[in-house]
């Protein structure tokens, strides 16, 4: 007795499997060869992308921040200083509020941040600047009504940190924290 399913007296069985084993091995060739294409394709992208560095390295653009340089004599403009301004206190985007308000007076300003040195300060203020900022932290010093010059003999530049403490209230009318110096054309 021979049972249909597995005795096929014609033999067609195994040419099926014969055939569809070829067909396999067929798409699987066809898989990987569609996948190391899109791979190559891709490494290729990423080459082309990395050597235009490599062809034309950036130049660094002009620096969108200005160094001002504070004059040997003559009047200190709020343009010639560039004042970053520090937070020793708790009261929460206090440096950010003193740092626009000064920016609209003409001074250039670096980003606020809490007071690094992580002091307490109980006046108005603390004017922190080196020698070669010392004429730009007297206009800073005039800014805020008490605040307390600090100088730095380390620091080389002219900037000038305005470090805001417990006691500050509020800056000095602009007028009298000004003078009467008149702009300069083309500052920063």
């Amino acid at each position: 007795m021979t049972n249909d399913w597995t005795d096929d007296p014609d033999g067609d069985d195994e040419a099926i499997t014969v055939e569809s084993a070829a067909y396999q091995r067929a798409r699987k060739r066809r898989r990987t060869t569609i996948t190391l294409l899109a791979l190559l394709v891709v490494l290729l992208g990423t080459y082309y992308y990395a050597s235009s560095y490599w062809r034309n390295p950036s130049t660094p653009a002009a620096s969108a921040t200005c160094t001002p340089s504070v004059p040997a004599t003559g009047p200190v403009l709020p343009q010639q200083v560039r004042v970053t301004v520090y937070n020793a206190t708790k009261r929460s985007g206090l440096a950010a509020i003193v740092t626009k308000s000064l920016k609209d007076r003409g001074f250039v300003v670096g980003s606020p941040a809490n007071d690094p040195a992580k002091r307490t300060i109980q006046q108005s203020a603390e004017v922190r600047f080196g020698p070669a900022g010392e004429r730009a932290a007297q206009l800073v010093l005039a800014q805020v009504p008490g605040a307390v010059p600090v100088p730095d003999q380390a620091r080389t530049d002219a900037t000038v940190d305005l470090v805001i403490g417990e006691g500050f209230q509020s800056l000095a009318p602009a007028a009298s924290a000004t003078g009467a110096a008149t702009p300069v054309p083309g500052g920063c």
